[in-house]
């Protein structure tokens, strides 16, 4: 059972650690979950030698005023509107108290733990140790070895701390995430989203939602032409040299194969055949170059944002274990972190998640505060909003709810599943459309958050949707009030990519976060060419006037549940957002800021 936290003040709180061994204080649950979430369960102990990283994360006392200059520089209306901050005025809005950091330091001194033992992020907010299990399960609890489908990993279902620590530790991970993110694709195409038979004649066009005419191979299979074509911007040309860059995230090693990704360009885009991007490794993140090794997401998310926004310079950011989860990527505990460069890419894609609620709160909220962070800075954070409706991508109507669709406090609540990291406030989350004219792709990832309140920018556009619900649809099953999701979309199936030498149909929001990022890529691009700065947080742009330049997509659902989910209409909807890019439109509007 949570026992309640003592509440002290930061002085008297350190004077007593000061005076006082902290093998004095009673130690007090931190943090617990009802049990191992569906499919785990408990091995064995965990041997006593075996070598954990902890991530240990810090309060940051100064976030309120990171969030307020964030909303400030990402709101065209607003006077600071583009007045981004450094990455040295960022790290001061994110650092700790030094009280914090002298407490914590004592307690790691007292197991031992030298200040050689230890890396700090460079906001100095994360604390990463390496420990044997012997060592954690004295620091904090026991430790156990679970086993989930073939995959075992060392985890607990709740962990403790000397009540005193309370207050200057937020969380300790990884110990009660369970969480195995997975990218957002399939090979298989949906029985439903079947394209037509192509049986029109070479040459021939359809009209596209821009009202001009696209290519009617389009119609069933997605290329860089096809989404220059469909988003109106056949024409536009961008720089090699005003400084612009788009950023690909990969992970769970997948690497993506230049061979592969020549082959590509020589198909699909013949003037970037030849060129190359940089490619950065974190937290031991491979780039393996083998046929064998290629990955179909890494390949599908450079060949396509690459692809579009070339000469503009790309880089593919390759980061070992977990997923964005893993706090090196945004803190800069890694020697090799990217993100605590001065400059980074003014767009960044990712396309990985999981259900929210199979991530501890705590943590997804330090997550999401990094995101706010980047966008401070003037990048542009962009998920795909996963590929299972409102939760498990499975609609009967007429059968209760799937096994999979319930809480896992061990209440076993019937809900839909948001997915996180769409569901942070501070990121762009986009949906998929198919075919032409776009309708919604029903496996479109959509909803509201369990965890993250509706944000201000989006409340008139969230609240007319529910309006337009007859009273009691889907009572109990989702948060109304709760951040919803996706913002925006983009095309997610048919997408020719090249694996292994041969050209591979995928579908899944996984097409559609690079996709999406590569337009912003190109807006940025303008901008920046104009002398202005980057767009940075999208969100506050996109709700106040940036919709206006988007093609609102009216028909469709995203089943999941055993329900079939919400609908696309009028307007923002929590299955495509505000719908797909109009690039001349979205460019004057934004030369315009």
């Amino acid at each position: 059972m949570l026992m309640r936290l003592v509440l002290l003040s930061l002085p008297f709180a350190a004077a007593l650690a000061s005076a006082i061994p902290f093998r004095g204080y009673r130690h007090k649950v931190k943090e617990s979950i009802h049990g191992p979430p569906s499919g785990w369960y408990r091995h064995a102990p965990a041997p006593k030698h075996h070598m954990l990283e902890l991530k240990i994360a810090l309060p940051q006392p100064k976030f309120p005023e990171l969030e307020q200059h964030l909303l400030e520089v990402s709101d065209p209306s607003h006077a600071r509107y583009g007045a981004h901050l450094s990455k040295q005025e960022t790290e001061a809005l994110m650092a700790p108290h030094p009280e914090t950091l002298d407490v914590v330091g004592k307690w790691l001194a007292l197991h031992g733990l030298a200040e050689e033992d230890i890396t700090r992020s460079s906001a100095n907010d994360w604390v990463t140790i390496r420990v044997p299990v012997g060592l954690a399960e004295e620091m904090l609890t026991t430790v156990s070895k679970h086993v989930h489908t073939g995959e075992s990993i060392i985890r607990t279902t709740s962990y403790s701390l000397p009540e005193i620590l309370h207050d200057y530790i937020d969380l300790i991970q990884p110990t009660t995430m369970f969480a195995r993110f997975k990218a957002f694709k399939s090979t298989l195409h949906w029985t439903n989203h079947t394209r037509p038979a192509d049986s029109t004649p070479s040459g021939s066009t359809i009209t596209g939602p821009a009202g001009n005419q696209v290519d009617a191979s389009c119609n069933n299979t997605i290329t860089v032409s096809c989404l220059r074509q469909l988003y109106n911007a056949v024409d536009y040309n961008t720089s090699a040299t005003n400084g612009n860059a788009l950023g690909i995230t990969g992970y769970l090693n997948e690497s993506t194969n230049n061979v592969d990704l020549q082959q590509f360009y020589r198909l699909q885009n013949p003037s970037a055949y030849g060129s190359n991007y940089t490619s950065v490794s974190i937290h031991g993140g491979k780039n393996n170059q083998s046929s064998e090794a290629a990955g179909l997401e890494a390949n599908l998310d450079t060949q396509f944002g690459f692809g579009l926004t070339w000469p503009t310079p790309g880089t593919f950011f390759s980061t070992g274990g977990e997923p964005i989860f893993n706090p090196d990527l945004l803190t800069g505990t890694d020697t090799n972190e990217p993100y605590s460069y001065d400059t980074i890419p003014q767009s960044i894609s990712t396309s990985y998640g999981d259900d929210e609620q199979t991530v501890p709160r705590s943590y997804a909220t330090r997550v999401c505060n990094g995101m706010a962070a980047l966008g401070a800075r003037g990048v542009s954070i962009i998920f795909s909003s996963g590929d299972g409706g409102v939760g498990d991508g499975v609609v009967y109507p007429d059968k209760p709810l799937g096994h999979q669709c319930y809480s896992n406090d061990g209440l076993k609540t019937p809900m839909f599943l948001p997915v996180f990291p769409a569901s942070c406030p501070y990121v762009t989350a986009v949906g998929g459309t198919v075919h032409i004219p776009e309708t919604a792709a029903n496996f479109s990832g959509g909803g509201f958050s369990n965890y993250f309140h509706r944000p201000s920018y989006q409340d008139a556009a969230v609240s007319a949707y529910l309006a337009t619900l007859a009273p009691g649809t889907y009572n109990g099953l989702y948060n109304s009030t709760g951040r919803a999701y996706p913002d925006v979309s983009s095309q997610s199936a048919s997408f020719s990519v090249i694996y292994q030498g041969q050209a591979t149909p995928l579908d899944g929001t996984s097409c559609a976060a690079p996709a999406f990022a590569a337009f912003i890529s190109m807006l940025n691009d303008a901008r920046l060419s104009a002398g202005k700065t980057a767009l940075g947080f999208l969100n506050p742009f996109l709700y106040s006037t940036g919709y206006t330049a988007l093609n609102d997509i009216t028909e469709g659902r995203n089943p999941g549940c055993q329900t079939e989910g919400f609908n696309a209409t009028v307007g923002w909807d929590p299955v495509t957002g505000y719908g797909t890019p109009n690039f001349e439109k979205l460019k004057d509007l934004v030369l315009a800021m």
